[in-house]
Order: structure tokens, then sequence, then C-alpha cells
């Protein structure tokens, strides 16, 4: 049975998913007119630019930095670190300019399910915005087939979440206990220590709700990147000289793979294209339906203005993180052209770990060390968080609070089990999102289409924070519906559905008037 699902599942993630992802990602970049690349300055502006500000206009429950961060930490994990650099000695450097490919076709896809997850979003029993795919599918897509896929997307992701936080908390107990390893304490108390400290951890941020996390993430987020970009951007600089040849590498290898791994591991240039993608694809998390449930209670004016830290988030996650990933493996010679297949798996899985030691010694484990441990915790944190928000969207907030609880204990659960061969059914339930998730964006590129025209085209947002109002065109206004219908029966006597909509200037003034 296992067996018969790892082949479906390696089948199933191979080119249908990605043919999907990518096409889906490059229907809406078309669409769109790659905003993402021809606004890209005006984007950092508006995300990078104002991380710290406090100027957040519209409704929403969490400032829209707090929003973002909580949808990074959930993508930006030990993935970053241990298995971006890992398809360097699958399928070469060249793989890394796919990947590069990938985060920019993604970034219109992130977009647009943070655009949508704010338009779609409702208020809840508790008074707080939620959001993400199973409300965009529901209420965008509306009817029988919305409510399916909803449900569908719902159900699949909260079984996916389960497991995976007891694997994730395993994860972050290796580099707890690497660190302990020297002092000579016995590893197993170590896990149990780490094990219950990261569920208290946990539970202290996750049961003090939304807001709580967001304060969390926005402190805790900045910080671990800082620490793991900061000390990569060293390597990158103490190795300056070597760099036009590590990008040699990468962009030869990406259309000639066998001129930089000659016949080792039988790569070819399909093999290159598809390992990039999968990779840029999994590290920021585009087209999986996640990232909508941390931004949709994000303050915002526009659907399109929260859209703009999708982008930021694939950029910082894929073209920033993972590439000082991949930079300092090849920089430091961990690895080089014409290393053999043994020798590659020696070091794949450390290797990281093994270039930064190349120039901080130990300390460059306790650095690796550290970074792995933040950004598994961040990720527990956001996870333990969407759990409890899938259960909310079935059976509503009384059920989700029970379910934020049982996700809280798989935490424990890492006490008494390992869960082998659980990865599988990750990616196969992971896989079950993905499709219906995919499908709603398809359908709804219009609208995204819509969304991003009145934003950059029309006078009130993009052309205004620019000083260019003078070339504002007429477009169509975009509704963002602010639905209060999933609520609990003792809130019922206070509760209406609402509709707000982002209007222009001048039917503000008529309606003032």
């Amino acid at each position: 049975m296992i067996e018969t699902l790892s082949h479906f599942t390696e089948w199933l993630w191979g080119w249908p998913l990605l043919v999907l992802l990518i096409g889906g990602g490059l229907l809406i970049s078309i669409r769109t007119g790659f905003f993402q690349l021809r606004h890209f300055h005006y984007i950092l502006s508006q995300t990078a630019g104002k991380m710290f500000s406090k100027d957040n206009q519209g409704d929403g429950t969490v400032s829209a930095f707090q929003a973002m961060t909580t949808a990074l930490a959930s993508s930006i994990g030990a993935a970053n670190i241990v298995v971006a650099p890992t398809i360097i000695f699958v399928a070469g450097p060249g793989s890394i300019f796919w990947m590069w490919i990938a985060a920019i076709i993604g970034q219109a896809t992130k977009f647009s399910e943070v655009a949508l997850s704010i338009k779609y979003r409702e208020l809840n029993a508790d008074g707080e915005y939620v959001g993400g795919c199973s409300y965009m599918l529901k209420n965008g897509l509306k009817g029988n087939l919305g409510k399916v896929l909803g449900s569908l997307a719902a159900f699949f992701f909260m079984m996916e979440i389960l497991p995976s936080i007891t694997l994730q908390t395993l994860s972050a107990v290796n580099p707890i206990q690497s660190v302990f390893r020297p002092l000579n304490v016995n590893e197993d108390i170590a896990k149990k220590i780490a094990i219950i400290a990261i569920f208290i951890l946990v539970s202290v941020v996750v049961f003090g709700g939304v807001k709580q996390i967001g304060k969390v993430t926005e402190k805790l987020v900045p910080i671990m990147a800082a620490i793991y970009i900061i000390f990569g951007i060293i390597i990158v600089i103490m190795h300056i000289g070597d760099i036009p040849a590590a990008f040699g590498y990468i962009f030869k290898g990406a259309f000639n793979p066998k001129a930089i791994m000659g016949g080792v591991g039988g790569v070819t240039i399909s093999k290159v294209i598809s390992q990039g993608v999968a990779r840029g694809v999994y590290s920021n998390e585009s087209g999986m339906g996640s990232a909508g449930y941390g931004h949709a209670a994000a303050t915002t004016d526009h659907p399109a203005r929260q859209g703009l830290w999708g982008v930021f988030e694939v950029f910082a996650d894929t073209i920033v993180v993972c590439t000082i990933s991949a930079l300092v493996v090849i920089l430091t010679g961990t690895w080089k052209p014409g290393m053999s297949e043994s020798e590659m798996s020696a070091v794949r899985s450390i290797a990281v770990e093994r270039s930064f030691n190349t120039l901080f010694g130990q300390l460059g484990s306790v650095i690796i060390s550290i970074c792995l441990f933040l950004f598994v915790l961040s990720t527990i944190i956001v996870i333990v968080f969407y759990c409890e928000k899938q259960a909310e969207y079935l059976f509503g907030t009384k059920v989700g609070k029970i379910m934020r609880v049982v996700a809280s204990l798989m935490i424990l659960l890492a006490l008494f089990v390992s869960f082998d061969k659980a990865g599988v059914f990750l990616d196969f339930t992971l896989g079950l999102v993905v499709i219906p998730n995919m499908i709603g964006l398809i359908k709804m590129s219009g609208e995204i289409k819509e969304i991003t025209d009145e934003f950059f085209k029309g006078p009130d947002y993009y052309l205004l924070d620019t000083g260019k109002t003078d070339k504002a065109k007429t477009v169509s206004k975009v509704n963002m519906n602010t639905n209060t219908t999933n609520v609990d029966k003792n809130k019922e006597k206070n509760v209406e559905s609402e509709t707000m909509t982002f209007e222009s200037d001048k039917d503000l003034k008529e309606k003032n008037d």
C-alpha cells in the first residue's frame, strides 16, 4: 500500500503538478502583464521599504507586515537550509536557475492567493478576519463546485498538517541535540527536554490567537532570517573572487548540464528543469493554498496591496535565502565539478553546515543549529494556527479551538513516534490541496487581472503612491466581500452579512455628500 502510494505521489509531484503550478502561474503572469517584474521596484518600496511602518490603512485584525511574517514563517523553514542545496548534487547548479524562474512565476501565483483571500475573507464569530484557499473557492467560485472544492482543500490540508507538526518537531529537535552533544548530555534526555520546551513555547503563542502570533512572527522571522543571511553573505564576500565562476556554473548548467556534471547521475536538461522548478515551488509554497490563511487577517486598503507582500515573500524565501544556501555550497567547494556520486551522497544532507564550517569552524555548526531551530519553531507555530483554521472552516470556531489543542498535542506525540514513512502521505495530501487551489486561481484569473488593473491603473493606489495621478485610467471597481455568514449560533443576534467595497475618491465624495 505504502509503495503504491509512494509511486503515485512521485508521479503526481512530477510533471502533472509542476505543469499545473507553473502553467497556472504563467497564465496569471501573462494576464497581469508580468507586473511582478515591471513594478518590482515599487513592490519592494511598499513592502521592504515599509516593513516597520505603523501606517496601516483599511480594515483587518493584524498589520500587513504581521500577516506577511505569519505566512513567511510557514514557508521559510529547514528546507531552505537543508533541502534547497541538495538539488545541486542531484541535478547540478543549473537547477538553481530554474528555481529562480519558478520563483518569478510563483510571485504572480502567491500574489493572486493573497489578493483573493483578502477579497473573499470573512468575519468569524470572534470578530476576526479569516480567509484562505477554502474561503476563496467557496465565495469566489460560488455554487456547489466552490463549496465542494473549498471543503476538500480544508480537509486535506488539515490531514497534511497534523502529522507534519510531529515531523517538524522532530526536525527541530535534531539541531538541539547536536548543540548538547559536545556537553555529553544524554541524547534521549536532550530530545525530551527539547520537545517539551517546543510544546510550551508554541502553546504560549498560539493560544494567544492570531494577534499574538502576528506579534511573535514580526520579531522572530526577521531575526532568524537576518542571522542566516548575514553569515551567509559573509561567506559569499570572503569568496568574492569565485562569484563569477559560481554564476557561470549556474547559467551554463541550466542549458548544458553535461558540460558541468559530466555523466554523473544521468543528468539531463529535463531533470535539471524539473528539479529546479520543484524546489522553487516547494520552497515558497506558491500555489499550495497556505499563504492566504496568514494574510487574510491583514489590515489593508486593497486586496492587491496585501498581494504585494506575497510577491515579497517569494523573493525573500527563494531568491534570497535559497540562493544564499546554494552559493555558499558552490563557493566553499562543498560542491565542485567532477565529484563522484559517492562523494556527493556523503555531503548532500549536511552541505550548508559543511560550508559554514569551512569559514567559521565549529561555530558554523552552532549557527546552522540555531537557524534550523528558529526556522522550524516558527513553522510549527504557524501550521498549528493553519490547522485550527481548517477545522474552523469545516465545523465552526468552537471546533477550531478544539483543533488548536489537538494540533498542539501533536508536538508531544514526537516523544513516542517517529512517523518514518509519513513523508509520502504528506506529499500526497498536499497535492490534493494544490489541485483545487490552482483550479480556483485559473478560473478566477479574470478577477485577478481586474484587481491588478484597478490597483496599478486606477487613480487611488499605485498612481497616487508614485505621483502619477494625471495618467490615471478609469477601471472597474473591485469588491472585497467581508462575509459574516460562517459564525456560531451564539453570535447570530449581532451578525449580519456585510460587503466592503474599495471605492474611488469620487465615489466616496458622492457618498459623503
